[in-house]
């Protein structure tokens, strides 16, 4: 039976806290199973290696921020359908997404295959490491039509309030792609292709476990007769609500992309730093992002519903949320940063702890303001506003590309610390207000409809 989740009656913490609990829960595993392909790789491949499969990190960013952002934008209408229970309406517009979604899936992948090459000479990546990056990134390519179509239909399912599915896929793909780095890497010797493919395979597994879902327990969400028929004004309305979400991402991802090439152009050494650094840090900070994933959902539910009131209230509490989790990280993070990054390198590779350690902890005492980004952000994407979600990412964007230009080159890898940071603090800046704005407009708005 579908577990279907109704966040506009009762209360908004607990609504969110059901929802957010299994979507936290799966994208641990899934960052779980990265960070063991990248310890799987250091150990037994070596920095080289490691260095390679993050040096094009920056790049997937960019790619498949676009591509997942986008997903989850065209989710957005389907909750809000679900939302005001116009059940018809809302299966014509998973139709369209889907035929959206196909397009851009095959159009992505076709053009970043082309272009891998170029694209990774533009990012400075080391001579020396350049080809297991070029192979290491083509399969994270070719792997775009599953990751989108997942995404997709994981984004179907969490719009009517169903999280627990997709994080139990999540599970069962993450076992599959640690079974299959062992048979790959480690006993058919086949590197980091091997780590490629792993991932690859686990992410098509994951698709098909969705699809399956739907069919048997969503019915709800299967378009049937004229639902399925091709329509402008919710294509539409769609790539309003998805585009600019995906742009937010590929926006924000252009300041990563020039951090990480400052980054690059530091040697190799300092490549496996950051590759090191960052796959802990997205352990961390895929809590901050997938409450803010429920926000979108809580927010496209209650805006639908016309309960204007629960938004501001489910704010609050997400809030609170990250908050309490916040001093958890810092009580994790500050004393066993060191012994978290020899999960990546041997012992003797201290200066690449050291390193690795250091991003670490500047990175989680800006936590606070990871965790008021995410849940901003995403509530004006689930209210419809993703237009203020894109100018939220160039403020970002031009605080990375700022500190890839000047504090880089001044303090080495420390400026590179302080990339994130600078980007969350400046996005906030902007939401804050932007966030007031909007709940007093949609306020006045409800007012008037009510009078």
């Amino acid at each position: 039976m579908a577990n279907i989740n109704d966040m506009t009656v009762g209360s908004p913490t607990r609504d969110i806290i059901k929802f957010a609990v299994p979507l936290v829960g799966g994208y641990i595993l899934q960052q779980m199973y990265l960070i063991i392909d990248a310890a799987i790789v250091g150990r037994f491949i070596g920095v080289d290696a490691l260095a390679a499969v993050g040096a094009s990190s920056s790049i997937m960013f960019l790619i498949m921020g676009f591509c997942n952002g986008s997903c989850a934008g065209f989710a957005i209408p389907v909750a809000q359908e679900f939302g005001a229970k116009d059940y018809s309406k809302m299966r014509a517009y998973v139709a369209n997404a889907l035929r959206i979604v196909a397009v851009i899936a095959v159009v992505i992948t076709v053009v970043t295959a082309i272009f891998c090459d170029r694209i990774l000479r533009i990012v400075n990546t080391p001579e020396e490491i350049f080809h297991d990056a070029y192979v290491f990134l083509l399969l994270n390519f070719l792997a775009i039509p599953f990751t989108m179509a997942y995404n997709m239909l994981s984004g179907f399912i969490r719009s009517l309030g169903d999280s627990k599915q997709p994080f139990y896929f999540l599970i069962a793909a993450s076992l599959l792609n640690i079974l299959l780095d062992f048979i790959l890497i480690i006993w058919l010797g086949m590197g980091v292709e091997g780590a490629g493919i792993a991932t690859m395979t686990a992410q098509a597994f994951a698709t098909l476990l969705c699809w399956l879902y739907i069919r048997k327990h969503m019915r709800l969400l299967i378009p049937t007769g004229d639902e399925r028929a091709y329509d402008d004004k919710k294509v539409g309305r769609l790539l309003m609500n998805g585009i600019p979400m995906g742009m937010q991402f590929s926006i924000t991802a252009i300041g990563v992309i020039m951090l990480q090439s400052a980054n690059n152009a530091l040697g190799t050494l300092y490549v496996a730093s950051f590759t090191a650094a960052m796959r802990v840090k997205y352990l961390f900070t895929c809590v901050f992002e997938n409450i803010g994933v429920a926000m979108a959902t809580y927010c496209g539910q209650n805006i639908g519903a016309q309960k204007v009131e629960r938004i501001k209230l489910g704010i609050w509490s997400a809030v609170k949320i990250t908050a309490v989790y916040f001093v958890f990280t810092i009580i994790i993070i500050y004393p066993f940063a060191d012994d978290m990054m020899l999960l990546f390198v041997e012992s003797g590779e201290q200066a690449i702890i050291d390193n690795a350690a250091l991003y670490m902890r500047l990175s989680s005492y800006f936590f606070p303001a990871l965790g008021l980004l995410t849940i901003l952000r995403y509530s004006l994407q689930g209210l419809g506003f993703s237009n203020l979600s894109v100018l939220s990412g160039v403020m970002e964007m031009i605080a990375r590309c700022g500190v890839s230009l000047w504090m880089v080159p001044a303090l080495g890898f420390l400026g590179v610390c302080y990339g994130d940071p600078t980007a969350w603090v400046a996005a906030d800046l902007f939401l804050v207000p932007a966030v007031y704005f909007v709940y007093k407009k949609l306020r006045r708005r409800d007012n008037i409809l009510r009078s």
